[in-house]
């Protein structure tokens, strides 16, 4: 049989790890490579939207940017018009993993999720996002969010069960999209309520639950200058825009 992290709640009590040495729950190290990862194909999928594949594309409704973050961000929290959702694409960040080379944690900035596939000057390319803004008008562009499922407490546990359950913020999502659910405003942008996400059937305590969309004041008032060093690096080309945003939200977060 086939096992990974995560799949039980107990891992067997011996198995054969990747590098095909005898393993126990007691050994030092996992038994997974730290980058370990399955995929399947995506037409497998019995959800599968019948315009998967239609040429003429369909309406988009959202953009959700992800990164991997465990603190300061928050599960999900949407930006509040198409400016502001462009700087929150352009500051995104994750901590580097065993997928990247270096040191493992650093915070890495990743515009869009797309740093190692900017082929042009990256001012340029954020410069767009602003223009399809001015071009568009906000009544017709896209919602922009940003989730994170790796937000951990105190204790280094993650907050949040990810996998399929991501679901249940993208549910979310699509009630804010349809003014069902209010939200919480923040200074970063519009966090839902607690009690507006569906956890039912999920073992989580409500204090679990509000760990994962609250607002972290000191971890943000920490990310400024890391943002600021970040947003140097797009030199004189750095859109207006971007640099008013990043103002307003160094007044908001008390920076």
């Amino acid at each position: 049989d086939v096992w990974w992290e995560g799949m039980t709640k107990d891992a067997p009590a011996h198995l054969t790890d990747w590098k095909r040495r005898d393993w126990t729950p007691d050994s030092e190290e996992k038994a997974a490579h730290p980058n370990a990862r399955f995929t399947t194909p995506a037409k497998q999928c019995p959800m599968m939207a019948p315009e998967y594949d239609a040429p003429n594309g369909v309406p988009i409704d959202a953009f959700l940017f992800g990164g991997r973050r465990a603190g300061t961000v928050p599960l999900v929290y949407q930006s509040r018009d198409w400016n502001h959702g462009t700087f929150v694409g352009t500051i995104l960040s994750s901590e580097t993993t065993a997928a990247a080379a270096g040191a493992v944690g650093v915070v890495r900035r990743d515009p869009m999720a797309m740093l190692p596939f900017i082929g042009y000057n990256a001012a340029d390319y954020v410069q767009h996002w602003i223009n399809i803004g001015k071009t568009h008008g906000e009544e017709g562009l896209p919602k922009i969010f940003q989730v994170n499922w790796f937000r951990k407490d105190e204790n280094g546990k993650f907050v949040w069960p990810g996998f399929g359950d991501n679901v249940r913020v993208l549910k979310w999502v699509i009630d804010r999209l349809e003014g069902k659910a209010e939200g919480v405003e923040t200074p970063v942008g519009i966090m839902p309520k607690p009690e507006e996400l569906d956890v039912t059937g999920l073992d989580l305590t409500p204090e679990q639950v509000a760990t994962a969309v609250e607002y972290d004041e000191a971890g943000w008032k920490n990310e400024i200058p890391m943002i600021e060093e970040w947003l140097g690096k797009f030199g004189e080309k750095l859109p207006q825009e971007l640099k008013d945003e990043f103002e307003g939200l160094k007044k908001r977060v008390g920076a």
